[in-house]
């Protein structure tokens, strides 16, 4: 991933660099800002390319965008953009129609239209990813899409609670992709703003079966990934969550020759791994990180470590740091 930052420039010329850059990544906006230019502005942009998709993870103070008319006649790429917040939250408006986007809330964004973004001025610092794509990458008709632009697809139920998840994951998660991810997460986040899009359309039967089902493992993936530390994530607890039955549960994960308990497993100890890796954990008790991560007893996590990784977890972490 590579990262653009303010801090690369003098604090006066801070503002007019942010401004110059959104340009240079997206499109041309009028930046605004009430704080005083020559006072600083804090702001960074991380950017990953996930094949056909463009994925930048905005981290900002609060200021506000204006996409013109006359901006428009400048510059209108036949893209789409769905932002989706991590932190903070953003005032969306186009004509008349007014929407507040908040944590885990999708918001489809046309740059072939006039509206205006304003980060919440009460937040010192907000968080928002980006995924650009060309509107002929989605099998919804763009006239279509264009009726979502700007519109709050919530993030707390639904396939937007799927989508949210699984976008907020990949925002936590980019910087440790590497390129052999690119396809397979390009892929998988294709299916998700189709996924999210089509049903916000109540449009869900254009979609191909093979996309809808990838959509839905994704989310439940990224459900899964969420609730580790819970000692009461069952198959029984993610289907109920995600509004299927147990057996379809299990079948979505049959066909990927995977089992749900063993997927929850590999991503616990995977986690238990990471902390055991890391130098600013090493006074914490092996136990302690097992019970973290969703391990209660601890003879069945030491047997469940070695066997994937062939070595104590005790012993593993002794290598690392002689390493």
């Amino acid at each position: 991933m590579d990262v653009v930052s303010t801090a690369e420039v003098p604090p006066g010329e801070q503002f007019a660099f942010w401004s110059e850059l959104h340009g240079k990544l997206w499109v041309p906006y009028d930046v605004r800002c009430d704080r005083r230019p020559d006072s600083g502005f804090r702001a960074e942009v991380g950017i990953s390319e996930f094949g056909p998709v463009q994925a930048t993870l905005m981290t900002t103070m609060p200021h506000a965008v204006h996409r013109t008319p006359r901006l428009i006649r400048r510059a209108d790429p036949d893209v789409f953009w769905l932002g989706c917040m991590v932190r903070g939250g953003v005032a969306m408006t186009k004509g008349a129609q007014h929407s507040a986007v908040s944590r885990g809330d999708l918001v489809l964004y046309d740059p072939s239209q006039p509206y205006v973004g304003e980060f919440a001025p009460d937040v010192p610092v907000q968080e928002l990813l980006l995924l650009r794509f060309a509107r002929s990458l989605l099998p919804l008709p763009a006239q279509d899409l264009r009726r979502l632009t700007t519109l709050r697809i919530p993030g707390d139920r639904g396939v937007g609670a799927l989508s949210g998840q699984f976008l907020l994951q990949l925002a936590r998660r980019m910087p440790e992709l590497a390129p052999a991810d690119t396809a397979r997460v390009a892929t998988l986040t294709l299916d998700v703003l189709a996924a999210a899009l089509a049903t916000a359309l109540d449009r869900e039967s254009v979609l191909p079966p093979d996309t809808r089902r990838r959509a839905l493992l994704a989310g439940i993936h990224a459900f899964i990934d969420r609730n580790l530390g819970d000692p009461g994530l069952t198959p029984a607890t993610i289907a109920a969550a995600r509004h299927i039955s147990v057996r379809y549960l299990h079948k979505l994960f049959h066909q990927e020759g995977k089992t749900v308990a063993g997927w929850v497993r590999e991503q616990r100890l995977e986690r238990c791994r990471r902390d055991l890796a890391d130098p600013r954990l090493a006074a914490r008790p092996v136990h302690a990180i097992a019970h973290r991560w969703g391990f209660r007893n601890a003879a069945h996590f030491s047997q469940a470590f070695r066997r994937a990784y062939g070595v104590s977890a005790g012993r593993y972490r002794t290598g690392v740091r002689a390493d």
